[in-house]
């Protein structure tokens, strides 16, 4: 089975603990969505956390979609809280960037983007809240290109044609493939994206599930799992604590 270490990163308030817990329904490790406002996420589990209604601490999860397995790590999207969020990056193999529909593109996440490019993590972007007026789905990738100078591409594209040109734009590989079969596999869209020359794109609105279940089953479709090391090797990531006070050391193996 494929496993797939990934991490949510957002802007506050631009719904990422609600993309997780959507998520996780959908996979099946959850039977009830909870809600932020209602203090019950599956993920946000500190008193503190449910109290503020923003994610203060990393939390990961485990979920199944046909043959993937994703570790999920939820990160901090308030700016006080960013040294927890860097601190995970360092064991994605994938990440995924939440922007919300209505705000945009914020300062802190071109921060995020910033550290994304540093650590050369492959990128997923869901935008969401597009359920809420003045919500804006093209106007943000628009913006997203304009800002980051990356090949943004929507993966919600009606039209399959216009998807594969677009595509065959962005990577030598895809455009040899378009060029002598007149289209672009699933596995060479993967290759590109893993090699970050595409940033695939989705919308949708996750407090009432729009998207959702396409964008994770999208997912697990284009990654790839690494190369694994030669030797044994591991990395800390976070250091907590249990219910009776005992240290935990989180690592990726």
């Amino acid at each position: 089975m494929k496993q797939i270490s990934t991490g949510i990163l957002a802007h506050v308030d631009a719904g990422k603990t609600t993309l997780s817990e959507g998520l996780l329904y959908c996979a099946g490790e959850i039977r009830k969505l909870g809600r932020v406002d209602s203090q019950n996420t599956f993920l946000d589990t500190d008193e503190m956390e449910r109290r503020r209604g923003i994610t203060i601490f990393s939390k990961q999860a485990i979920l199944t979609v046909e043959d993937t397995r994703i570790t999920l790590l939820d990160t901090p999207g308030h700016v006080d809280f960013s040294a927890e969020a860097e601190r995970t990056l360092q064991v994605l193999d994938y990440a995924v960037l939440v922007i919300s529909g209505t705000d945009g593109v914020q300062s802190h996440t071109t921060t995020l983007w910033n550290l994304l490019l540093k650590h050369r993590i492959p990128t997923f972007v869901f935008v969401n809240k597009l359920d809420l007026a003045g919500a804006d789905y093209e106007g943000v990738l628009d913006t997203l290109r304009d800002s980051f100078d990356a090949n943004f591409i929507d993966f919600t594209d009606a039209d399959t044609q216009r998807l594969q040109e677009n595509l065959a734009m962005c990577d030598e590989a895809l455009m040899q493939m378009y060029l002598e079969k007149e289209c672009v596999t699933p596995a060479g869209v993967a290759e590109a994206i893993r090699r970050r020359n595409v940033y695939p794109c989705f919308g949708g609105a996750a407090l009432k599930m729009e998207g959702v279940e396409r964008f994770l089953k999208a997912f697990a479709a284009l990654t790839y799992q690494p190369t694994p090391l030669s030797k044994f090797g591991a990395r800390v990531f976070k250091i907590g604590t249990d219910e009776r006070g005992q240290r935990l050391t989180y690592l990726k193996v």
